[in-house]
């Protein structure tokens, strides 16, 4: 077997929002980065084609900044991001083309000086006085020993603190369960207009679900005002068709984002129940169902819905975009009371906005709670308590599965990372551990790099 060992101040494993934005903070803060990713790309679930939600509050005030403003920026430079619209549902919808956005995260990345890695899969954790010292990761025969002194978990499920022996939860406290993935998919050839038209005749399928809080104004004309929408609805529709053994679909709902480019759109509909994404014959039953139900759905929409009778599949994602997972324990904990109030200590680090949105692991359902604000995600939340020289970044951050659901959106992920990554640099610069860097210099660099503390 072939064997390399590189030596790092910072290693960050995941290439997803969080960890893309934990590699480039931790660089431009003087920090040399390796970034470590299973896949070909580095984004995550930011190229499936799924929007930005929670960039603005329920307000309509922004409380992301930094990086992924910065990213959306770029985007748009190339009419490749139609911008933040605010939404009556969701309280903001940023779309976006998804290939590029790999493009940009990896030309940002050789610009910075970073080490990517790809293709590669995390194996083993090693551990010396309570302190991580070395990830390895295999790949194509090849093993790889990273050693550095900080290093940041962005895998969404928590490998590297798994393997590290960290506690952590899973699922809601009384049962365990954990919000269903989405295997997302695109289609093209499809006709906005006579879809939109077939709306206003059924204004019923307008409404998203009986559970789900709407502010006034989600109709046909908010979704021809902007080209950022995500439409979520035909509740009505789908519940007939299912009562005429038509809708073979466990989804009260379908729900699409419109693309930046025409004709084309992204369906996050499919749903599988009962599935827990740290398990590899789950995962793989969670593929062959999204599979089934994508073959489901399209012969549905393309015989009952007016509008997608020319439609077609144009791609169907590589990976599922799994919700939840392993969450943490960390210096400090974000629980659902202080996100519903909407509290903002001092140590915050990132804000959150978007709503608490939880989808049900066991039936069709989908929960949408209001927030009438932002929320602070304290620095605590992303440094381990267990073990030395870990932080956390993204969904698998130190809190409760209900702000789980109101912070697992990827801005807001984002966010968070850059934040680690800002911490891990100071930690490597002073020789100290992440716990012991004062979060009041990291929040001085977070706003001088234009993060958003505050409203």
């Amino acid at each position: 077997m072939k064997m390399k060992t590189y030596q790092y101040d910072v290693a960050v494993i995941g290439g997803g929002p969080a960890g893309l934005t934990a590699a480039l903070s931790a660089a431009r803060h003087g920090s040399k980065v390796i970034i470590l990713e299973r896949n070909d790309y580095l984004g995550g679930n930011a190229v499936s084609g799924l929007p930005f939600l929670g960039f603005l509050d329920k307000q309509g005030r922004q409380v992301i900044g930094g990086i992924a403003q910065e990213m959306m920026d770029a985007l748009t430079e190339l009419g490749m991001c139609s911008g933040h619209n605010r939404c009556p549902l969701h309280n903001s919808v940023t779309v976006f083309h998804p290939d590029i956005f790999k493009v940009i995260a990896m030309k940002k990345c050789q610009e910075e000086g970073i080490h990517v890695l790809l293709h590669c899969e995390l194996v083993d954790v090693n551990i010396e006085n309570r302190r991580i010292t070395q990830v390895s990761v295999m790949g194509k025969g090849m093993r790889a020993d990273i050693k550095a002194s900080v290093f940041i978990d962005g895998t969404g499920d928590g490998d590297v603190a798994y393997l590290a022996g960290c506690s952590y939860e899973k699922g809601q406290a009384d049962t365990g369960l954990m919000q269903p993935p989405t295997l997302m998919f695109s289609l093209c050839g499809f006709d906005e207009g006579k879809f939109f038209d077939y709306l206003e005749e059924h204004p019923e399928d307008l409404k998203p679900a009986e559970s789900m809080q709407v502010s006034k104004g989600y109709d046909v004309p908010y979704f021809k005002s902007h080209p950022s929408y995500v439409f979520l609805g035909l509740r009505n529709k789908l519940a007939t068709l299912k009562e005429e053994g038509k809708n073979p679909l466990s989804r009260d709902t379908l729900i699409y984002i419109n693309s930046v480019n025409p004709g084309q759109i992204y369906v996050n509909t499919t749903r599988i129940l009962n599935f827990d994404g740290t398990d590899l014959e789950e995962l793989t039953r969670g593929e062959q169902e999204g599979m089934e139900q994508i073959m489901q759905l399209m012969k549905l929409l393309k015989n009952e819905i007016p509008g997608f009778e020319n439609s077609y599949i144009s791609s169907i994602n590589p990976t599922m975009g799994v919700r939840e997972t392993r969450r943490f324990s960390g210096v400090k904990r974000l629980v659902i009371d202080d996100v519903v109030k909407g509290y903002i200590p001092a140590d915050t680090i990132a804000l959150g906005s978007y709503k608490v949105d939880i989808h049900s692991a066991t039936d069709d359902s989908t929960i949408l709670t209001d927030l009438e604000g932002p929320y602070g995600i304290p620095l605590g939340c992303l440094i381990s308590n267990e073990v030395d020289g870990l932080m956390l970044s993204g969904r698998n951050i130190s809190m409760d599965a209900y702000s789980l659901g109101s912070a697992r959106v990827m801005p807001t992920c984002m966010a968070i990372g850059e934040a680690a990554g800002v911490c891990a640099a100071l930690s490597v610069e002073r020789g100290i551990l992440p716990n012991e860097v004062p979060y009041e210099d990291v929040v001085t660099l977070l706003k001088e790099d234009n993060a958003i503390l505050s409203i």
